[in-house]
């Protein structure tokens, strides 16, 4: 079946493909290791070459008791966990970045709500001191430099490493959901303000904002810079009417350097919670949760599963269904961690797992 997708300011009609599961389904599901607890998740990962890549989550998510930091490791063959000496916490691992395979950080919260800070120095994992009176939620880096989001007695704050310590930076109107960090004076910010779904650019100086999409209860989820005038934006769009209960449409839009333009994306439904770029920069793959699309008239539920995985080839996109796992739902998350220059991509997630639980997934593409 082909169908057509319209890029509204370019007014360009792209081929898109459907999922390929019919004949080869690329995307694959990587165990992770039996250490691992099945009621386990993870959140984010990073990667640095075909042998080198970090995912975090928490152990036990779903039980009564509070989880355990998770730190899983790509060793070219087979993810591993790794030992954490001297991390007795309850609580879980958020987000992973790093400038370089021996500068990773990971940012967390204990049981008690506190703020964790990981480091990874190229040999072993230790606590870092959190900046004073922060609850995190995201580290993000690039250009040799690492940002960190989260709040100060309920204000949200962003933060920059400078030397051994972190700065405070001003913060755009609004929530910030995600970083792109290119360098000191480039930083690209994902989220929402009272106008609806926005991005704002830092220059090293002040933010800029612009909003992608006005209607009410749309947001930014990622956000990733090509160039000055090829920005990506992702996440979830505004609607007006329609039942209660009604699944929420897809964001996905570009910024041409004057204004955003939405993109249609091969499903109805849906949040786009992560943009990855290929080995040149250029934006290569979408990922959606929850994805659903319209079956056919008079069918029964009236929604079928959509593509989960979105591969853009600069015209037109081709999508694919994640692969089923025996025993496990679909996946409630996916973010995406590509390997610098190759084709291969990692998704991470925390998929439905048997009676409420949840259960760490792992997909690989390449």
């Amino acid at each position: 079946m082909r169908r057509r997708l319209l890029l509204a300011a370019l007014a360009a009609a792209m081929t898109v493909v459907p999922s390929a599961a019919a004949d080869t389904l690329p995307w694959q599901h990587v165990p992770v290791p039996a250490q691992t607890r099945p009621q386990a998740a993870l959140n984010e990962a990073v990667a640095f070459g075909p042998d080198r890549a970090w995912a975090v989550g928490a152990d036990a998510v779903g039980r009564t008791a509070p989880g355990f930091p998770l730190v899983l490791r790509w060793d070219g063959t087979a993810w591993q966990r790794q030992a954490l000496p001297g991390i007795g916490w309850q609580g879980e691992l958020l987000s992973v970045a790093a400038t370089s395979p021996s500068a990773v950080w990971a940012v967390g919260r204990d049981a008690a709500g506190g703020a964790r800070l990981l480091r990874f120095d190229g040999t072993a994992w230790s606590e870092s001191r959190p900046p004073s009176g922060v609850v995190l939620s995201e580290v993000a880096a690039g250009g040799g430099e690492t940002w960190l989001t989260g709040s100060r007695n309920g204000t949200q704050v962003l933060l920059r490493r400078e030397g051994r310590g972190w700065q405070d930076v001003p913060v755009p109107p609004g929530s910030v959901a995600d970083l792109h960090v290119l360098a000191a004076d480039d930083v690209w910010a994902a989220g929402a303000a009272a106008e609806g779904a926005a991005v704002s650019h830092w220059d090293g100086r002040e933010w800029r904002q612009t909003i992608v999409d006005g209607f009410p209860r749309s947001a930014v989820n990622s956000v990733l810079a090509v160039s000055p005038t090829e920005v990506w934006a992702g996440g979830t769009a505004g609607f007006v009417g329609g039942p209660v209960g009604r699944p929420i449409p897809p964001l996905l839009a570009r910024w041409d350097g004057q204004e955003w333009n939405r993109v249609a994306v091969p499903t109805e439904f849906g949040s786009i919670g992560s943009l990855a770029p290929d080995a040149s920069g250029a934006l290569a793959w979408v990922a959606v949760a929850r994805s659903q699309k319209w079956g056919p008239p008079g069918s029964y539920p009236p929604l079928a599963p959509g593509p989960d995985l979105l591969a853009w080839n600069g015209e037109s996109f081709t999508g694919y269904e994640e692969p089923a796992v025996t025993g496990e739902g679909d996946s409630r998350t996916l973010r995406l961690a590509p390997v610098p220059g190759t084709e291969t991509v990692w998704s991470v997630g925390r998929a439905d797992g048997p009676e409420g639980t949840f259960a760490p997934r792992i997909l690989r593409f390449g």
